[in-house]
């Protein structure tokens, strides 16, 4: 394919919502309340994968050495950034269900509790051959059953049913969205809502072909679940007063997807895209910041509450400082500092999960600090077999008394 093709190609792409984009931005900037205080509800989609590189995998001994130093980076990060809560710096990883290994989820689930990541589903499948739905659904249910049992990971609704969990497609291909590569199935989004996915957490994917014309919103897909990329059409999700139905699920998340402007080639202004990722190539300042709240990311009728899901690949050597590292550190803490310095608005660290409860009490009209919201609905089993065991030792108290 010559260069030429390439770049046509992609324009045939991005069209879709490049076409909307000037519109979704003049919306966002209408929307907005400029005296309003901010709280700023920030996730990272870590797309955790110890056994990266660039062909093949890292042999098992050297995925934990990798896992046991990021773990300490993640911790120190964790423990020197906090938001306006007291709650740590931390991403949600998403583990690969096709790389699964006992001894790198037995520490992540340690890692969860320590504060430093809850853990979330991610699955790269139709790689070699498309994949079918039997298969994706066998996978996703195994997957989704191991966490839970063996690992005490994921999340029930109210406490009670079946696990549930957040979704990130590999190679990005959500809902056979790649012209059947990565994927392959195109019920796959039906197939999540019956595995129990509340949410996902996979776009934007810009300049990609699987990015649909969406952007920068909290959505219901607006097609039937059972057909190819329902999710290329949606209703965003609106406070209670306008929408009394519960939500389809899943929820779609998605990060900011914003042209930058301060680049300048000659002199002249020439933007690049800034769709939240955190990695070496794109600076992280307040600037920065800025474009991402300006993407004004909300539940309609609740434009105080801003949703900024950003995303990572933590094992991406040349990207861990931006993403966890020392200059997560400088940056996020500054973005902290500011906004309690200013008054002009507050940062809460959340989990995937815990913004989809955020996003449910905006919902239902709720308001003040989403810091009361965190557990909303989803509420993890983790914290579930820790009141059981609580519950279990004051039991044997009271008979031993």
């Amino acid at each position: 394919m010559s260069k030429e093709h390439s770049i046509l190609t992609k324009l045939k792409w991005n069209l879709p919502w490049l076409v909307r984009y000037p519109f979704v931005r003049a919306s966002s900037f209408f929307e907005q309340t400029a005296f309003e205080k901010k709280h700023v509800v920030i996730t990272i989609a870590d797309h955790f994968e110890p056994g990266w590189k660039e062909k093949g995998l890292h042999k098992p001994d050297d995925q934990y050495k990798r896992l046991d130093e990021y773990h300490r980076i993640a911790r120190k990060t964790g423990e020197a950034v906090l938001d306006s809560d007291g709650t740590k710096f931390r991403h949600t990883n998403f583990y690969p269900a096709e790389q699964y290994d006992r001894r790198i989820l037995e520490q992540m689930a340690a890692m969860q509790a320590e504060g430093l990541g809850e853990v979330e589903i991610h699955l790269h499948h139709g790689i070699e051959k498309p994949d079918t739905a039997e298969n994706l659904r066998k996978s996703l249910i195994e997957f989704r059953d191991r966490l839970a049992r063996e690992h005490a990971c994921l999340s029930r609704m109210d406490g009670k049913g079946e696990p549930k969990y957040a979704f990130v497609h590999g190679n990005l291909a959500l809902a056979n969205s790649a012209g059947g590569k990565y994927c392959g199935v195109d019920e796959e989004m039906q197939i999540l809502a019956e595995t129990g996915c509340y949410a996902d957490y996979t776009l934007p994917s810009a300049p990609d072909e699987t990015q649909i014309p969406v952007i920068n919103k909290i959505y219901e897909c607006g097609l039937p679940l059972t057909e190819k990329m329902p999710h290329r059409k949606g209703k965003a999700v609106e406070s209670f007063a306008k929408n009394g139905n519960e939500p389809q699920l899943p929820l779609i998340f998605t990060g900011p997807l914003i042209f930058n402007w301060t680049r300048r080639v000659k002199g002249i202004p020439f933007p690049r895209l800034d769709d939240g990722a955190l990695a070496a190539n794109q600076a992280l300042d307040m600037q920065r910041f800025r474009r991402w709240t300006s993407a004004n990311v909300t539940v309609k009728g609740r434009t105080d509450w801003i949703f900024v899901k950003l995303y990572c690949h933590g094992f991406f050597d040349r990207d861990q400082s931006a993403c966890i590292g020392e200059d997560a550190r400088r940056f996020f803490g500054e973005v902290v500092e500011t906004g309690e310095k200013t008054g002009d608005y507050k940062i809460h660290f959340a989990s995937a999960r815990e913004m989809f409860n955020i996003a449910l009490a905006a919902i239902d009209g709720k308001n003040g600090n989403p810091d009361d919201y965190r557990n909303y609905r989803l509420q993890t089993i983790m914290r579930e077999n820790s009141r059981t065991k609580e519950s279990r030792a004051v039991d044997k108290l009271i008979v031993n008394s």
